[in-house]
């Protein structure tokens, strides 16, 4: 992990983002690249009346000074003793980052949904499932809850959760989740989420028995062949129900750091099922997202 892209809203702050990107960094001794994109948010909004001695394009160049003073000094106490490049640039987040991650060669990308205010944690959510659609690198993404959960304690790799959805781009997930584990001598954990095994009637819900055994032998027999392809003997986990929800359930479980899932470059992502985004959105604990083939291993 030679090299990690940080794209960073100014003016920055200390945040979980920060604080795991510096870890990471220090464990691979990587280069980060901090970047900001100015957007049209952050251009001079409306015209200016007709003799006043400020132009538009006065205004438009004092955004863009004030956020080469904010990107010279953001962050430094917090990545002191790493190499950064920084990097200012102007057009649309999205595109930029994964046109950088590409040209810089990247190894990691490293995001956050947060924001100042309901408005902007949107817009960077958006700028989030773009990246996630586009990159052809992993992408590490820590999410409002994310960073609420962590924020009490300086963050650590100590057990790593890794979903499998049971598709061809399982195994270099979990290789790579594997390899991650190694590195940091962190305990790994595998889940899997089957379709809910409940019905509703009469009486309120219950669980269908035979169902649940089919589903839950075949997922179990997928990932034991699953972990002998890939070398691996991790814990397994194999629940039912909405995954959003069951993911979270078992990360606190196993006391997760950090869950890791599969997607593969302008495709979806937890296989075909495009709810990648979801389980980022929604996860309470960070989300490395692994970029694999497009064409079956």
């Amino acid at each position: 992990m030679k090299r990690i892209l940080l794209p960073i809203v100014l003016p920055a702050s200390a945040s979980g983002i920060a604080h795991q990107t510096a870890y990471l960094a220090r464990q691979f001794h990587s280069e980060i690249i901090l970047l900001h994109v100015v957007t049209s948010l952050q251009h001079p909004m409306g015209t200016l009346e007709r003799g006043h001695e400020l132009t538009q394009r006065d205004l438009h160049s004092a955004v863009i000074e004030r956020a080469e003073r904010e990107l010279e000094s953001a962050l430094q106490a917090e990545l002191q003793g790493i190499v950064v490049k920084r990097l200012l640039l102007r057009g649309d987040p999205a595109r930029e980052i994964v046109r950088v991650a590409r040209e810089e060669s990247a190894d990691l990308i490293a995001m956050t949904t947060r924001g100042h205010g309901a408005m902007y944690r949107l817009l960077l959510g958006s700028v989030t499932a773009k990246v996630l659609h586009d990159a052809a690198c992993p992408v590490w993404t820590d999410t409002h809850r994310a960073a609420v959960t962590t924020a009490a304690e300086e963050f650590a790799i100590r057990s790593i959760l890794c979903a499998v959805d049971l598709t061809f781009n399982d195994r270099i997930t979990v290789t790579k989740a594997s390899g991650l584990a190694a590195e940091f001598g962190a305990r790994l954990t595998l889940v899997h989420i089957t379709p809910s095994v409940e019905i509703y009637g009469p009486g309120g819900p219950r669980v269908l028995p035979e169902l649940k055994q089919e589903l839950t032998g075949y997922a179990a027999a997928e990932i034991a062949k699953l972990q002998r392809d890939a070398g691996t003997n991790a814990a397994v986990i194999i629940d039912s129900g909405g995954r959003h929800e069951r993911l979270n359930m078992v990360a606190s479980q196993v006391k997760a750091d950090v869950l890791v899932i599969g997607h593969h470059a302008a495709g979806g992502h937890m296989g075909d099922n495009s709810s990648g985004y979801g389980i980022v959105r929604d996860s309470h604990i960070p989300v490395l997202s692994m970029c694999g083939p497009v064409t079956r291993i």
